[in-house]
C-alpha cells in the first residue's frame, strides 16, 4: 500500500473544500490525508459488525408534543423581543456570503 497520496488527489480534495494550497502543505497532506484514510478504512476490519447495532448511549424514546394551533403574535409584540430589526423585519447577522472569495 502506498505512503501518501498523489498531488492530484490531495489537489482534488482541496478543490472540493474550496482551498488554495501552498507546494508545503500539499506535500505535507499527502501524508497526513493517506493516514487519516487509512486509519478509516480500519473500520472495514471490525469483526462481528452487525447493521442492528445501536452506535449511541442512549434510547430513541422521545416524547414528542401535539402540535396545536395558537394564537398569533402581533408584529409589533415579535419586534419588542428582537435585539435589532429594521421596519417589519429582524435584522440577524450574515451567516452566509456569496461570490468568489467568500
Amino acid at each position: 500500500m502506498k505512503e501518501k497520496l498523489t498531488k492530484e488527489e490531495v489537489l482534488h480534495v482541496a478543490d472540493l473544500a474550496r482551498i488554495k494550497l501552498t507546494e508545503e502543505e500539499i506535500e505535507k497532506y499527502q501524508v497526513q490525508l493517506k493516514q487519516l484514510l487509512s486509519d478509516v478504512e480500519k473500520i472495514n476490519d471490525v469483526k462481528g459488525y452487525d447493521d442492528d447495532i445501536l452506535i449511541a448511549c442512549w434510547e430513541n424514546n422521545a416524547e414528542l408534543r401535539k402540535d396545536e394551533s395558537g394564537e398569533m403574535l402581533e408584529p409589533k409584540e415579535v419586534l419588542e423581543n428582537a435585539p435589532r430589526h429594521s421596519g417589519n423585519y429582524i435584522a440577524v447577522p450574515v451567516v452566509i456570503s456569496g461570490g468568489e472569495g467568500a
